[in-house]
């Protein structure tokens, strides 16, 4: 209510008033009762603008209290608009517990949507005048680019994607090392310990790997093979280190078989036919691998000899082979055994 201008208004429209009655009946007088009071007489033109003046500050009494009534509910609406801001900012940074209290109905009706959802940005968002929300845009929108910021101030859990996520980015932009994630794997997601251990394990020595040989897989250990002898980044280990290492990671068959094939490329002969004889006297597991290693080096007799003495639906693939070899058709030994897949 313009309640300025409403006063204006009134006292000009009494002042005229006033006047006429004054101007019109200048005699005139009036005596008033009033609860059993007599009041002065006084003149018309003044209890005429008395009466205006009473209905006057009624009227702005009632506008006043229905403006009290309107701004505490305007202030509702505010407040629930600061809210509901905050719920939106939570729901993008991927906050998992979120309460948020409103004060109307229909800002509570929304936000409790809200506050058990998820949103995720997949256009540019334009400045929308809040600055707390607008800062949350802005560094979502670099995390999603690819940028490292700071988040701690959010106290955001480790397992949230935008954590995760921007940690990746440290790391791929050379902000975090291998080994200031592996020695703080606990802080990071699997992934990240993942792509850091086998990034690591492409260049470090044989003792920093073994330092770490709790984030050993199949994908590292093939990786680690594939630099026995190599040309670059050569790791000279031992075949009794490369038989530890074999027991941390759990291999089948197929697996061990492709560590074979893995090692053909550079290691030894003698040492490739130690290390998988040795494996196979630990676990017939290794056996097709050993077998594989024997007929790929042209190592018949032993092969023949471990063939004859197994069972007559034992190494298939490798009998079939033997029966080429015997019939003088000289095929691959790659032919019979599972591809490398690493």
């Amino acid at each position: 209510m313009y309640i300025k201008r409403y006063t204006i208004a009134a006292f000009i429209l009494m002042a005229l008033v006033g006047s006429y009655f004054y101007i019109s009946f200048p005699s005139e007088k009036l005596a008033v009762v009033v609860l059993g009071i007599n009041l002065p007489v006084l003149p018309l033109a003044f209890w005429v603008v008395l009466s205006m003046f009473a209905l006057y500050l009624a009227s702005v009494g009632h506008m006043l209290y229905y403006s009290i009534i309107g701004s505490f509910k305007l202030r509702k609406y505010r407040k629930d608009s600061e809210t509901f801001a905050d719920s939106i900012k939570d729901a993008l940074l991927g906050r998992l517990e979120r309460n948020h209290q409103y004060k109307t109905d229909r800002y509570a009706l929304f936000g409790n949507v809200l506050d058990n959802s998820r949103l995720e940005m997949i256009n540019a968002i334009r400045v929308t005048g809040d600055e707390k929300l607008d800062h949350v845009i802005e560094l979502v929108t670099k995390i999603k680019n690819g940028e490292n910021v700071d988040l701690k101030k959010y106290r955001l859990s480790l397992e949230n994607p935008l954590v995760q996520q921007n940690d990746m980015n440290a790391y791929k932009n050379s902000e975090l090392s291998e080994e200031q994630v592996l020695n703080n794997a606990d802080k990071y997601s699997d992934e990240l310990v993942s792509l850091a251990f086998t990034n690591y394990a492409k260049t470090a020595p044989l003792h920093l790997i073994e330092k770490y040989k709790a984030f050993l897989n199949k994908e590292v250990l093939f990786k680690i093979v594939a630099r026995v002898n190599a040309d670059e980044n050569i790791l000279d280990i031992s075949t009794d280190s490369l038989i530890a290492m074999f027991s941390e990671v759990e291999l089948n068959e197929e697996d061990l078989v492709n560590l074979s094939a893995t090692l053909s490329e550079h290691m030894l002969p003698d040492e490739r036919i130690k290390l998988f004889q040795k494996l196979s006297e630990n676990s017939e597991v290794a056996t097709p691998a050993y077998l594989y290693t024997l007929f790929d080096l042209e190592m018949l007799a032993p092969a023949e000899d471990i063939l004859e003495n197994s069972q007559p639906d034992e190494f298939i693939y490798f009998k079939a082979y033997k029966a080429l070899k015997d019939c003088n058709q000289n095929f691959s030994i790659d032919l019979f055994i599972p591809h490398k897949v690493y």
